[in-house]
């Protein structure tokens, strides 16, 4: 994969541009469009490794912590900085999914860029920390739920007839994998309006959320007596506040649909529109897409 993008990116950086290429797809322009796609393929990739590595080490990290109640500075700043870490990989997937997509808003500028990064760090956060509290409570109770939340997740993404890989086994794999990442994060499957979908999602976070804290104070008042507890508890609320904040935020205001409009439909070459828009459709499909 990365030798592809490599070699399709050397050619486009390299490959003189024929006149008329850019009008008519010509060999320059699809050799471009091959390269952005493999990064777009890579940046998935990547995503999909810090949502099956990253993040079960982080939960990890965090609950053994707590346990012992002893940490260093250099802890504390790797647990900060996989945070951003994660958070940063699906920003960087939704700029490089949004280039490989003809014609659809680009994240340019960095208010739209800034408020999604906020987004996904405050509820990842929230989130992240909840299922450690969990885990600390009771290790299988933690099993259990993230389970139900992946059979949750699969279920939809089943529902949904993902058609992103070409055999059926590989499709399975890829809506386990997806599933997977739902656990921890919103991600919309097949690029359609996800009003609905994202409400619903973040509102059962909410409940969860509050339905673990509850727990924590009412039944194992141990955890509570720990110095880090009180800590961790205002993390979760005020990281969930402004995650809920910022998504509000930015779909209502910098999302690149909304933040940036399109140019006017009367720009086109007649007949290009068309192809490109069924073209958008069917990569769309094919991706992760938020």
């Amino acid at each position: 994969m990365y030798w592809f993008a490599l070699k399709d990116g050397y050619q486009a950086a390299f490959k003189q541009n024929s006149s008329g290429d850019e009008l008519t797809g010509g060999p320059a322009n699809i050799i471009h469009k091959c390269a952005i796609d493999a990064g777009t393929d890579i940046s998935m990739l990547r995503v999909f490794k810090t949502f099956l590595e990253t993040t079960p080490q982080l939960i990890l990290q965090i609950y053994i912590l707590m346990e012992h109640d002893k940490a260093a500075f250099s802890q504390y700043a790797s647990i900060i900085t996989s945070f951003s870490s994660i958070s940063w990989s699906t920003l960087d997937y939704q700029i490089s999914l949004r280039k490989s997509v003809p014609d659809k808003n680009q994240f340019s500028g960095v208010p739209p860029k800034l408020i999604y990064l906020l987004y996904k760090l405050f509820t990842l956060t929230s989130w992240i920390l909840s299922i450690a509290l969990v885990t600390l409570l009771n290790i299988i109770s933690s099993i259990f739920l993230l389970i139900f939340l992946w059979t949750l997740g699969f279920s939809w993404t089943l529902k949904q007839h993902t058609t992103f890989c070409k055999s059926k086994r590989m499709e399975f794999l890829y809506r386990t994998v997806v599933g997977i990442i739902l656990i921890f994060t919103f991600f919309n499957v097949k690029g359609e309006k996800t009003k609905m979908y994202i409400s619903s999602y973040y509102a059962t976070h909410v409940l969860v959320t509050l339905g673990i804290m509850c727990v924590c104070l009412f039944w194992k008042t141990s955890v509570t007596e720990q110095l880090y507890f009180t800590f961790v508890s205002i993390t979760i609320v005020l990281t969930l506040g402004l995650g809920i904040i910022c998504l509000i935020v930015y779909y209502r205001v910098f999302h690149p649909t909304i933040y940036f409009r399109q140019e006017s439909a009367s720009d086109e070459v007649d007949g290009l529109t068309r192809e490109r828009k069924k073209e958008e459709i069917s990569r769309i499909r094919n991706f992760i897409m938020e």
